[in-house]
């Protein structure tokens, strides 16, 4: 199995994962250690640094704690693989269920896998409408 295989495998397991909200299955597709990159936004319960497998799997139960869950979504544009890396683009919505405001906008994620695992999550969003939306 080539490097990209093993990447495209993993990245499809993380989909996989993240859509049943399995959050055993994220927590084994995380390295112990993960570089993740998402830009900090103090009104955003859900957005916060993380470091360890088990935090990053956090992320999508803190986000489905403070949206409308049948208002949630994303969708793939493109999924491009090169070697260890790989690139998703999209568009993501959803409802904050404090405020019952709405946010949406594209994002691109980058992934990077060793060893069948997630060591890189970087995320690029539309950070100011969720923030928009988070507040009163």
């Amino acid at each position: 199995m080539t490097a990209a295989d093993e990447t495209r495998n993993t990245v499809e397991a993380f989909l996989a994962a993240r859509a049943d909200g399995d959050t055993e299955a994220l927590t084994a597709l995380f390295a112990d250690e993960v570089d993740w990159l998402l830009a900090e936004n103090p009104v955003v319960p859900w957005i916060r640094p993380r470091r360890t497998a088990a935090e990053c799997a956090a992320q999508f139960d803190e986000l489905m704690a403070h949206v409308v869950p049948e208002d949630a979504r994303a969708s793939i544009d493109n999924f491009l693989v090169d070697g260890a890396d790989a690139v998703l683009f999209g568009h993501l919505s959803g409802t904050v269920r404090a405020t019952g405001k709405s946010f949406e906008g594209p994002f691109a994620l980058r992934l990077t896998v060793e060893n069948g695992r997630v060591i890189r999550h970087h995320l690029y969003e539309n950070s100011l409408s969720i923030a928009e939306a988070c507040t009163s």
